[in-house]
């Protein structure tokens, strides 16, 4: 059985006096331990599908389920990182990342433990005490990502968290996150607008149509890891996948 299973997922919503078809009969399975990329263009509903995983929003059609249970609501074993990291600014790195245990009932003295070990695994270390706006992009986004992994959740949810960052951040964050993915094992689905990215990061991508957001393609990534971006075959993985977007584009401004 896999850990997560979407079948025929759908999503339709009002803006603006208009109907907008975001998601269409999506289906796709996500293994134990796998680390899943939803890439396309913009407006392919890949933020929305997270939410719907995420207990966040309600499919109209379709099902999604985890170890074979309906997702109906937020998932006692699945944490969610979002771009803007979500922080609450009155409260210290350590203060955060104790948040998530704090609201399950874990004690004081296991929180603190637990919370050292994640600061310390993130290379946050001597900044426990420091507060959001006292921290940069990159190690703001560090301190989410621990606080989503306190509570070891067996799916993990990445809504584009590297996207604001400069490159030479991103691309330490992506190693960084790896590290920590393969030290722990949760299934990851991760949403990227970057082709290289997703290519560094995933065993498969699972590659959006333009809206409504339909799965395209699910390339899988069979190079070693760890992988190496002067690789040529990591630069062919970047051209094919490049080429099925390129097609969605095309469409998309009828060219």
């Amino acid at each position: 059985m896999s850990l997560l299973e979407l079948t025929s997922v759908s999503k339709t919503y009002r803006r603006r006096g208009e109907t907008v078809h975001a998601l269409d009969a999506v289906s796709f399975s996500a293994q134990f331990g796998e680390f899943i990329c939803l890439l396309g263009v913009s407006g392919c509903g890949k933020s929305t599908l997270l939410q719907i995983l995420a207990g966040l929003e309600h499919a109209d059609g379709g099902e999604v389920r985890m170890e074979g249970e309906p997702i109906t609501e937020c998932h006692p074993e699945a944490s969610v990182v979002f771009q803007e990291h979500g922080l609450f600014p009155w409260m210290t790195v350590e203060r955060n990342v104790e948040f998530n245990m704090k609201a399950r009932g874990v004690g004081k003295t296991e929180r603190g433990r637990v919370a050292h070990d994640f600061i310390d695994r993130v290379g946050l270390a001597g900044f426990e005490q420091r507060y959001p706006h006292e921290l940069s992009g990159g190690m703001r986004q560090r301190v989410g990502i621990a606080r989503a992994l306190t509570t070891r959740p067996r799916l993990l949810l990445m809504d584009e968290p590297f996207g604001a960052l400069d490159a030479q951040t991103r691309s330490v964050m992506q190693s960084q996150l790896l590290e920590l993915w393969q030290a722990y094992r949760a299934t990851v689905v991760f949403v990227t607008h970057s082709v290289d990215e997703a290519v560094f990061l995933a065993d498969r991508i699972v590659i959006m149509s333009p809206r409504p957001g339909r799965v395209r393609s699910i390339v899988p990534v069979d190079l070693p890891r760890p992988r190496d971006r002067a690789d040529p075959r990591f630069g062919q993985c970047v051209g094919e996948v490049l080429a099925l977007i390129h097609e969605d584009l095309r469409q998309l401004v009828g060219a």
